[in-house]
């Protein structure tokens, strides 16, 4: 009797490393017919990615990943949105627009700050108790 793909079989030769059965081979996302090559190929990038997170010295490095650097608001932007948090928890969007015309960062960076601000003052009122 043939394994079929998916099988108790399938899966436990598949996940030692074994050579895939060319019948059933997975596709990637790309479109490209899985083989024993593309399985070796993704176990050593798993390989390198978990070395990676596990190297001494990565704790220094967090944060410094390829995503935008950290914004750093003025005092005067900081101010204007405390002012606008203390009216409102909540910005519609109205607010968050002129907000950021006024202050000139994204709208997408007024949002994060309000929710960043929000959860500060769920930990503050809670630790408060």
């Amino acid at each position: 009797m043939e394994k079929g793909p998916f099988s108790v079989e399938w899966l436990a030769q598949s996940s030692r490393g074994g050579a895939w059965p060319t019948a059933a081979a997975p596709c990637s996302p790309t479109g490209d017919i899985g083989g024993r090559e593309n399985a070796a190929n993704s176990a050593a990038s798993r390989d390198r990615e978990a070395a990676d997170r596990s190297s001494p010295g990565r704790e220094a490095e967090a944060g410094s990943g390829t995503g935008r650097p950290r914004t750093k608001f003025s005092a005067a932007q900081l101010q204007e949105l405390e002012r606008s948090f203390r009216e409102q928890r909540y910005i519609g969007a109205s607010e968050k627009r002129r907000l950021a015309a006024v202050l000139n960062l994204s709208q997408s960076q007024i949002k994060t700050w309000f929710q960043n601000r929000r959860m500060k003052f769920k930990r503050q009122a809670r630790d408060a108790r």
